[in-house]
């Protein structure tokens, strides 16, 4: 029986999600992945049963990273304002640091595999954003609104902030580059939305 090589693995992995982002789900394959990581067939099947396997196992290690980056120096217990603004920080690192991970990301959660990755890679995160949700609303420093309206207003405007960022323009076609000055004026609409 052939053994697992951590090299090889972890270049299978970054070589799949390059693919998924370029070719899609559907343009993804088995085959095509051992070409591009140059080894055989046979060798992916030691790390992966099968193309579902892969994609779930690469969605659900992308959301768990994305969401241990997430809780990094964040406490539930922190006021609004300031535990906000933290994920914003840790969100935006991320997505600049990682932008290949956030587009494979976004792929995936927004596919038939979506509902699998996010159940199995946000079990932890839910808990704590859950709490630090309930704390900011019991404190009256968050308004009582519905968990999916908070974050379409709490993190839409910064997604949208990194859309820009990522592409390097903006609505125009001129370029778009990410700065202080732009996160802190959103952020500060974002707070006048959200709080009482």
């Amino acid at each position: 029986m052939r053994t697992r090589d951590s090299n090889k693995e972890e270049i299978v992995k970054q070589k799949a999600i390059a693919l998924l982002v370029e070719k899609g789900i559907e343009g993804f394959s088995m085959n095509r992945l051992a070409k591009e990581s140059s080894i055989s067939v046979a060798t992916l099947y030691i790390y992966y049963s099968d193309k579902d396997d892969l994609i779930k196992k690469i969605g659900i290690e992308i959301g768990k990273n994305f969401f241990d980056e997430m809780a990094k120096d964040f406490s539930p217990s922190m006021s609004f304002k300031e535990g906000l603004y933290k994920q914003w920080e840790n969100r935006i690192r991320f997505a600049q640091s990682k932008p290949l991970e956030v587009s494979c990301w976004e792929l995936l959660t927004h596919s038939s595999y979506g509902e699998y990755i996010l159940e199995e890679s946000l079990l932890d995160f839910k808990i704590i954003m859950g709490s630090f949700f309930r704390n900011s609303v019991e404190k009256k420093e968050l308004i009582p609104i519905s968990k999916e309206i908070f974050w379409s207003v709490a993190y839409g405007p910064l997604y949208s902030l990194l859309r820009f960022e990522r592409d390097g323009k903006n609505f125009g076609g001129g370029p778009f580059k990410l700065n202080k000055k732009t996160i802190d004026d959103t952020f500060e609409l974002v707070l006048k939305a959200l709080t009482p």
